[in-house]
């Protein structure tokens, strides 16, 4: 029996024709979320899924590692059928899955003993689990804090701690669904240095699904989503260019291209695409410059 299917070969994950909806309650229409979506996230790629609570964001990161199959369409992940049983346990040692809380998803009391529970389950030799274990730490700067208990770690670490028992599992791609959402500013900021590294020495295809603009700038990618439709999808420099757009959808712009936004409205002609605070900044220097001369 054939089990995977022909896709392109740089497709790490082939959304086509997705549709799903959640059941109604008693007197109610069923909640469509999702009606013919199409989306390709590529091997490698650090892809920004944004949009606010309830546009389909989270429903979306589901249906990369078959928590949730859909209802018409398909999902193809490294050209396997997520609908496809006999593919399950292939599929989510393609695709991690890292949630909002890390609290949730800590199983021991012990930091290594928790990133070794994973590829334990999977049947991994003990040797091969230690290496794993003490690699995935290191790529995520927890390794000093191996023998700790999780409890004594910040928000920050914890979710870092996650994403090591996600590493050692060896996938191919790391879906993060809101990972930083119950954690303060050093703590977000730890969890998306860590995961922007990933993908860039590691290669690790990276979804993370995300409503601040601080963190989708970070990506290669984004893709700006309501009401279960994508938006507008691009770079960061083209998607948070389409300030209007964005803003239909309730969706704010990074604070450096509203700066310019609102500049451009007063007559200037600035490249909305500088939403870095140093490209911002250079951008108001040089007109500075232009002006005293």
């Amino acid at each position: 029996m054939e089990l995977r299917s022909e896709q392109n070969s740089n497709s790490a994950i082939r959304v086509e024709h997705l549709r799903y909806s959640y059941p109604a309650a008693e007197g109610q229409t069923e909640h469509v979320v999702f009606d013919n979506l199409d989306l390709t996230i590529e091997q490698g790629s650090f892809v920004a899924v944004l949009g606010h609570n309830g546009c389909g964001k989270s429903t979306l990161a589901k249906h990369f590692n078959a928590i949730l199959l859909p209802q018409g369409g398909s999902v193809h992940v490294w050209g396997m059928d997520t609908k496809n049983e006999a593919l399950l346990l292939e599929i989510r040692r393609c695709v991690g899955m890292v949630f909002q809380n890390p609290d949730n998803q800590i199983v021991s009391n012990v930091v290594e003993e928790d990133v070794a529970f994973a590829p334990e389950n999977l049947g991994v030799a003990p040797d091969e689990i230690r290496r794993r274990v003490d690699e995935a730490l290191r790529q995520v700067g927890m390794y000093d804090y191996r023998a700790y208990a999780p409890h004594l770690l910040s928000g920050g670490q914890k979710q870092r701690v996650a994403i090591a028992g996600v590493i050692a599992m060896r996938p191919k791609c790391i879906v993060l669904d809101e990972p930083t959402a119950m954690l303060d500013p050093q703590g977000r900021r730890e969890v998306i240095d860590t995961i922007e590294r990933l993908s860039r020495e590691q290669g690790i295809t990276i979804v993370l699904i995300t409503h601040h603009m601080k963190e989708a700038a970070r990506a290669q990618r984004v893709i700006a989503m309501r009401e279960g439709k994508i938006l507008a999808d691009g770079t960061p420099d083209e998607v948070f260019s389409q300030v209007e757009l964005l803003r239909s959808a309730g969706l704010a712009v990074p604070e450096t291209t509203e700066l310019l936004y609102t500049l451009n409205e007063a007559g200037c002609d600035f490249p909305l695409g500088a939403y870095s605070a140093e490209a911002c900044a250079g951008l108001l220097l040089d007109y500075i410059r232009d002006l005293r001369r």
